[in-house]
């Protein structure tokens, strides 16, 4: 496998062609949006310890490969945060090379109570799906499950600033907590407890946490970007017969598939934040998991009245 290939030669370099530069800073080291941001609640503004995210803003995580200058982070750093999904095979080549007595693994999908992957009706995959769903941070009571462990982790880490990582982080959970009842209060009051996706579909874990139904295009860690026309005609046929007043389309998507359901069935399209990514523009403003949350419910109230 090319990818595999590529993370052994550069393994190779940097453990036996270079010596890795020793620095008094400690460094955590987040694979993806949410285990960055989750990481950087705790630390809040605290400057002893150094926070690095791997995947660029805006890109796909399904795309991902780590640069020279990523695996020495990895290497280097105190605490290293991963899904431990599809998404991060790769990091199955670089475990074995860790020194874990220097490195603390943080595996996220060891943290929560994990479902399978899903095909429901009308969704289209060339998969088996008998993997488990890795988008668990899409469940906002599992972020705080996982916000709580890192927490203990950063406490470890750097003692003596305990009080300040136990305040920052029980601001962020109270913070998730009023997320988590303004779901509830929409869902309870809401005309309709169905959601349609003209997308790919990372929100497993949401929609249990809230018993939804849904039905969308592909699963979540699904590569394919064009529906059939069989998807696309059950998909039409569904906002039809149940009038779904929104479709929607995740973060980063062309929204190509929504569009095209949404010219068919007169309704709007709406954005859906998964928050596995955001944009270059919205990393630079400092964009939060609760801010992009915040945002969906405003647009699930919509969808569900």
């Amino acid at each position: 496998m090319k990818r595999s290939s590529i993370i052994l030669l550069i393994l190779v370099i940097l453990l036996t062609g270079c010596k890795i530069k020793k620095d008094d800073k400690k460094m955590i080291v987040a694979t993806n949006f949410p285990a960055y941001d989750f990481a950087r609640a705790v630390l809040g503004d605290t400057d002893t310890i150094e926070l690095t995210m791997l995947l660029k803003p805006g890109s796909e995580i399904h795309d991902f490969e780590p640069t020279p200058k990523d695996m020495k982070n990895i290497i280097d750093s105190s605490i290293f945060i991963y899904v431990g999904g599809e998404s991060d095979e790769w990091i199955n080549d670089v475990l074995n090379n860790i020194n874990k007595k220097k490195t603390k693994l943080v595996k996220m999908m060891d943290l929560v109570e994990l479902k399978k992957e899903e095909i429901v009706e009308g969704m289209e995959s060339d998969e088996d799906d008998d993997e488990y769903d890795e988008h668990i941070w899409t469940s906002p009571a599992n972020a705080i499950i996982i916000i709580n462990y890192l927490k203990d982790e950063i406490i470890k880490l750097d003692p003596d600033n305990k009080d300040i990582y136990e305040a920052n982080a029980k601001k962020y959970i109270d913070e998730l907590t009023n997320i988590d009842n303004d779901f509830k209060d929409i869902v309870n009051n809401a005309k309709r407890h169905e959601i349609i996706f003209g997308d790919r579909f990372p929100l497993r874990y949401f929609v249990e946490q809230y018993n939804l139904d849904y039905y969308a295009a592909f699963p979540g860690c699904a590569e394919q970007t064009e529906a059939s026309a069989k998807t696309i005609s059950f998909l039409i046929n569904k906002v039809k017969e149940d009038q779904i007043p929104v479709i929607f389309k995740i973060e980063l998507s062309n929204g190509k598939i929504a569009n095209t359901i949404a010219d068919e069935t007169n309704t709007k399209v709406l954005e859906f934040n998964t928050a596995h990514n955001v944009s270059i523009d919205d990393f630079n403003k400092g964009i939060t998991y609760v801010d992009l949350m915040k945002k969906n419910i405003k647009v699930l109230k919509e969808a569900l009245n």
